[in-house]
């Protein structure tokens, strides 16, 4: 901290470079502003602290996620808990398609994500329930091709960014929030399949969307990172961010320790 409690983006910057956010890399990133404590600039230091420590030609990427134009998502499900079959009739009939250009992230996903997408350069994936944005030269690499009908799978950034050997930066964030581990969700053999449901925007028309794909299940996702951080063979490198404890990870030594341990605990 600086002297008056307050930390500066040169800090945060350097304190990345140390946890061992290297130039030119691809950095998946989950944080908690608020862990990270109070910063002079506020998100938008934050967010260029992850850029300056990876470089001009670094691409930061953040999960963009959007659940209220969907009625078979936990969000939907709270929502109309305790509804009637008329009120709840009325909530899916408000449900907005969804506008990769104009529809804010999940509020739950933190501040970072949407300064991410709001960000001059930024794209974003055309998933219409767990798009990505990315900042820098290789956004539109990492983004492209995320077919509708593939959450979190092969044809999603996540197998981009595995083969791209990106990092996952959990700012002031635990495993539980690890979006990666679900592509070892699809790795495992014969995974679970479920039915989806969305709202989006075809020709202009809106309509609802149905489509299977794996059962995502992010319920144990903290004990499993624990023992990637136990057993990951240095996977995991850890330190202090801010006011914030903070892990580096390798995503693609994340994702294969993943497939392999749902295969032992599912």
């Amino acid at each position: 901290m600086t002297g008056t409690g307050v930390h500066t983006e040169r800090q945060l910057a350097a304190q990345l470079a140390g946890l061992g956010v290297e130039p030119g890399g691809f950095l998946l990133v989950h944080a908690s502003l608020r862990a990270v404590g109070p910063v002079a600039g506020g998100g938008e230091a934050v967010l260029r602290a992850v850029r300056r420590a990876l470089g001009p030609d670094g691409t930061v990427v953040v999960p963009a996620f959007t659940a209220r134009n969907s009625d078979t998502s936990p969000a939907y499900r709270e929502r109309v808990r305790g509804l009637g079959g008329a009120q709840r009739a009325a909530v899916r009939a408000a449900m907005p398609p969804y506008d990769a250009e104009h529809m804010a992230c999940d509020a739950g996903l933190g501040v970072l994500p949407e300064l991410v997408r709001t960000s001059p350069g930024a794209v974003r994936s055309a998933h219409p329930q767990t798009s990505f944005a990315a900042l820098g030269p290789y956004a539109e690499k990492v983004v492209s091709a995320h077919r509708p009908d593939c959450h979190l799978g092969e044809d999603s950034p996540l197998a981009r960014l595995y083969d791209l050997r990106a990092r996952i930066l959990l700012l002031g964030t635990g495993f539980g929030a690890c979006t990666a581990f679900h592509l070892g969700e699809y790795r495992v053999a014969r995974p679970p399949l479920r039915t989806y449901r969305c709202v989006v925007r075809d020709g202009g028309v809106r309509r609802w969307w149905r489509y299977e794909d794996v059962a995502l299940d992010d319920s144990d996702f903290a004990a499993l990172g624990a023992d990637l951080e136990r057993d990951g063979g240095g996977a995991v490198r850890s330190g202090a961010v801010g006011s914030a404890w903070c892990r580096l990870v390798g995503l693609a030594e994340a994702v294969d320790f993943a497939r392999l341990w749902f295969a032992r605990n599912r």
